[in-house]
This record gives C-alpha cells, sequence and structure tokens, in this order.
C-alpha cells in the first residue's frame, strides 16, 4: 500500500525511460557542456565497443536517482516489494545472468516497461493492470532482463558514432514522447530522422526486440510459468490498439509489435501442451491494490461492491481485498476492518491484510490498538517493509518518538540507504532535539534521493550540532567527503574543521569501515 501521506493523491507521471541518459550522452558526445548537474561515469576504451558492466551499473544507478527525485518512482513498497520476488524468480531460473536486477513501478496508466543500464527494469502501474495473468506479466519482465542480459543498451550506445548520434537524441524525444502516451509528438520526433536513419535505427531495435522475445520465452519457461501467457500479451496490447482512442499504446512505439514478432511467438509454443499454472495470490492482491487507487474513493468503493455481487472479478478474495482498501481510501474505517475481519475468518493470512487493517486503525485514532497490531504482524512478517515503515510513523504520532528512532535506526543496520527510514529516523530524532541525527538522517534521505547538494548541506550542519558523540561525529565527516569527493569538490568538508581524534575514553579507537555502519541506540 501507498505510504498513508500518499494514500488519498495519486497522480499518474509521464515515464522516464533509460533512453532520455542515452540522448544525454550523444549531446555530451558532440559538443563541450558545462557543468550540467549529472557526472556520467567513465564508459571505458572506445574500442571495447560497449560499456563495462561497472559502468553500465554506475550509469544505471546515477539514472535511477534522477527518476526518484523527479517522481516517477510509485512509492508503494507493496507492490514494489513484489515486482521484485516475481522478477528475482526470472532471475534466479537461469545460471548464466549475472549481476544485480531491481524492479520497481512508475505511478502511469500507460501500458509500457523498460530498462535502464545496468539491471534496474521499470513497470508501469498501467500494464500491471492489463495482464490478467502472473505469467503475463512475467513474460514482459522476462523480456526486460533479457534487454540488460544482453547489453542491448550499451550495444545501441556502442553503434552510434558520428551522425547517428544525432539519430540517437531524436529517438530519445521518440521513446519519451511514447512513454507520456504522446502518439503524435512520438510520429513527429521520428519525421525528424532521415530515411537512412529512421531504417538504421529500425534494424538495430528490431534486432533487441526479436532476441529479447526468443530468451525471454526461454526464461519464462525455465522459472515455471506458462509460455503461453506472451502471445495472450500481445493479443490483449492489439486490442488496446484497436480500442484506445488516444492512439497507439505506449508499450507498442517502444516496443514494435511487428508481424515477425506475432508469428515467431505463435511458432515458439507451436504444439506445447497448455499448462495449468496457478496464480501467486500477492499478483491479484497488487492488481486489486492498485484498482483500489484509480478514480474518486467513492467510486472505487461502488466499483468493488459491484464487482463482488455480480462475480465480476479474477480472483474474488483478492476483489474483497481492494474493497477493503477502497474503503480506507473512503475514510470508512470500520467497514474495512469488518472486510479485512471476514477474510482472516475465512482462515486467510497475508502481511498486505495486516498492514491494511493497522493503517485502518491508526486513521481512526485507535493508535494503541494500530501499534499491537504492527507489533504481532512484524513479529509474523518481519521483511514486510509497508509494516517496516508505518509502525515508526504511529509511533511518532502517539509521541513515542524514542521507540520510534530506536526502531528505524535498528532497521538502517539492514537498509543502509532506505531514504523513507531515514526520513522516520530523522522525523523522531527532530522531536527528541537531538540535532546532529536530524540532519545526518536528512542527508542520507537526500543522498538516498540523489540530491548530492542538500545531503552535504544536511552534512555540514550534522557536524556543527554540537550535541553527538565521536563515533556520531566521525560517521558524518566520512559521509559528508564522500558526498563531496561524488561531487567533484575538493579539499576537507566543514571548512577545514576535523572531527576528534580517533581516541575516546569512552569509546576506544574506532575503525572508519565501522563508523559507517550507521546510528544505532
Amino acid at each position: 500500500m501507498l505510504l498513508i501521506a500518499r494514500l488519498h493523491d495519486h497522480v499518474s507521471t509521464p515515464v522516464l525511460g533509460y533512453i532520455r541518459m542515452l540522448a544525454i550522452l550523444a549531446i555530451l558526445a558532440t559538443a563541450p557542456l558545462p557543468a550540467i548537474g549529472v557526472q556520467l561515469p567513465d564508459l571505458g576504451d572506445s574500442s571495447e565497443g560497449v560499456m563495462s558492466p561497472r559502468a553500465e551499473r554506475q550509469l544505471g544507478a546515477q539514472t535511477m536517482q534522477k527518476v526518484r527525485a523527479s517522481g516517477a518512482y510509485f512509492n508503494d513498497p507493496e507492490v514494489n516489494a513484489y515486482l521484485n520476488r516475481l522478477g528475482q524468480r526470472l532471475v534466479a531460473a537461469d545460471a548464466q545472468i549475472s549481476g544485480k536486477f531491481e524492479f520497481f513501478a512508475v505511478p502511469s496508466s500507460e501500458i509500457n516497461a523498460f530498462a535502464l543500464p545496468g539491471g534496474y527494469i521499470g513497470v508501469n502501474t498501467g500494464l500491471i493492470l492489463t495482464t490478467e495473468s502472473e505469467s503475463e506479466l512475467a513474460s514482459v519482465l522476462a523480456h526486460e532482463i533479457t534487454h540488460v542480459s544482453q547489453h542491448h543498451i550499451a550495444r545501441l550506445m556502442a553503434s552510434q558514432s558520428g551522425s547517428n548520434l544525432t539519430s540517437l537524441a531524436v529517438l530519445a524525444a521518440t521513446i519519451l514522447a511514447a512513454g507520456s502516451g504522446n502518439g503524435q509528438a512520438a510520429s513527429a520526433a521520428i519525421a525528424g530522422l532521415s530515411a537512412v536513419q529512421q531504417q538504421q535505427q529500425i534494424d538495430f531495435t528490431r534486432e533487441h526486440e526479436l532476441e529479447a522475445d526468443r530468451l525471454g520465452f526461454r526464461l519464462l519457461s525455465q522459472a515455471g510459468f506458462d509460455v503461453h501467457a506472451i502471445s495472450v500479451f500481445f493479443e490483449h496490447l492489439q486490442r488496446q490498439s484497436r480500442t484506445q482512442e488516444t492512439g497507439t499504446p505506449a508499450y507498442l512505439l517502444t516496443h514494435p509489435l511487428t508481424t515477425e514478432r506475432i508469428a515467431e511467438a505463435q511458432d515458439r509454443v507451436g504444439n506445447l501442451p497448455y499448462r495449468q499454472i496457478q496464480d501467486n495470490l500477492d499478483f491479484h492482491l497488487v492488481r486489486a491494490l492498485l484498482r483500489s487507487y484509480e478514480g474518486e474513493p467513492e467510486i472505487a468503493v461502488a466499483r468493488f461492491n459491484a464487482e463482488l455481487k455480480e462475480g465480476r472479478h479474477l480472483n474474488r478474495n483478492a476483489a474483497r481485498y481492494g474493497y477493503a482498501a477502497a474503503l480506507v481510501r473512503n475514510k470508512e474505517y470500520p467497514e474495512a476492518l469488518k472486510q479485512v475481519a471476514a477474510l482472516e475468518l475465512d482462515g486467510l493470512h497475508h502481511p498486505m491484510f495486516e498492514s491494511l487493517a493497522a493503517i485502518a486503525l491508526q486513521e481512526s485514532g485507535m493508535l494503541e490498538a494500530a501499534l499491537k497490531r504492527y507489533r504481532t504482524a512484524l513479529a509474523n512478517y518481519p521483511d514486510h517493509l509497508q509494516l517496516i515503515y508505518d509502525y515508526p510513523r504511529t509511533l511518532i504520532l502517539d509521541s513515542k518518538y524514542k521507540e520510534a528512532a530506536s526502531f528505524a535506526e535498528a532497521q538502517l543496520t539492514q537498509r543502509r540507504n532506505d531514504a523513507s527510514l531515514h526520513q522516520l529516523a530523522a522525523e523522531a530524532n527532530a522531536a527528541l532535539g537531538k540535532k546532529l541525527k536530524l540532519h545526518y538522517h536528512q542527508g542520507e534521505f537526500h543522498a538516498a534521493q540523489g540530491n548530492s547538494g542538500a545531503a552535504a548541506e544536511q552534512f555540514d550542519l550534522a557536524f556543527r550540532a554540537n550535541d553527538g558523540s565521536f563515533q556520531e561525529l566521525l560517521i558524518v565527516e566520512i559521509r559528508q567527503r564522500e558526498i563531496r569527493q561524488g561531487m567533484g569538490v575538493p579539499g576537507r568538508p566543514n571548512n577545514g574543521k576535523k572531527a576528534p581524534p580517533q581516541q575516546s575514553l569512552r569509546l576506544g579507537k574506532i575503525s572508519p569501515d565501522k563508523a559507517q555502519t550507521g546510528f544505532n541506540h
């Protein structure tokens, strides 16, 4: 579920595709520019033809920071956690796939998905809602995973040189327009390419798409999903393109669905026997949660209520959960709690039920009951991020600031770069009057969001707070130095001030490695 502050304000945001970063690279390659606020990694010797895996990961991480800062990252722990479980199942099915992968949702109703360098894969919420089975969604992720594992992005960049860099920049405009659903703008951008440039780009993209289809099919099969789902998803896209008034679905603009692709997908399935693959309940719960965010709250409630009465749903229990989520959004908390209790009476237990019920109790003002529910749920589901975020938030609402700070900082020993936990720790420490910790966690929050300037400013304030221990000062100094070095700022931070000598009668010697583990009570 969305963090409660965003539960009532779900806004669609245009897609940020990896081509935007490629356009920046194209511009940098053709003309010298002043500092543009994005430090690109060393792409290595051009004779290598492609980027090294390390350079790809750096480029992807930098792009992701911009994605998060722009609002194109769907800040819903339950949706993103599900996408990662599904994606990691696919990655684990092929021992030849190496490197880290991170899957995340993008708040856009457009039907699209994209891969960034280094294993970052974005999926529009609109695409999740279009799929009708987990295998369909898995087929899209398998396709995007292949784009990464086969280094298609690096190969595309390597293919662009000289005048072709101009076509790369135009291609960027095309895909960005497609991602936002603006088919007319996409067509206009394509018109900016010469006929030769268009054909070169089409040939290169077709090669990648066919390869991703072929290897994605194999990956889908290895992971135990229904391979027929690929052609079924293609049928959904074709149906959308015929009925959608605003033009071609974005997925078809960025992943051209040619007759050749459709024919090959059908040939691969051939005479393979149909296997009934049971969908994971999580797939249906996530779809129901996303549907509960659509439209006005009272309309969402009425829609789920009607579907349950008429039996119009893919999974009845998920529809019951979606109905409860819509009730919470419409501030009908007693009825929402009644619906969750009915699910549990039927022997159904799930961490998403727990977090929804706890939020309903919290929003009802029943903070003690909510905290009790959170503690029990965390004992059963200690890694469920929605519970991990909402428990300290409720502690803060109940003025239990020390307990909130202790919990958030304990979680940060396992999730050092978690922006939400740093923000909660900052809020709790602010209420406790602990200035160093307040500014340190604010700095880490900004660092995780990709705002290095704001992070350095907060670390400087933390260093000058004068209410921290030697170890805490050392942590701040090390982190500020890392941030400034990443920004390319020379010299010692904090105007030349140094942390106290690394010896304390109370703490003894502390190594930098230990200092970097973060604060804990």
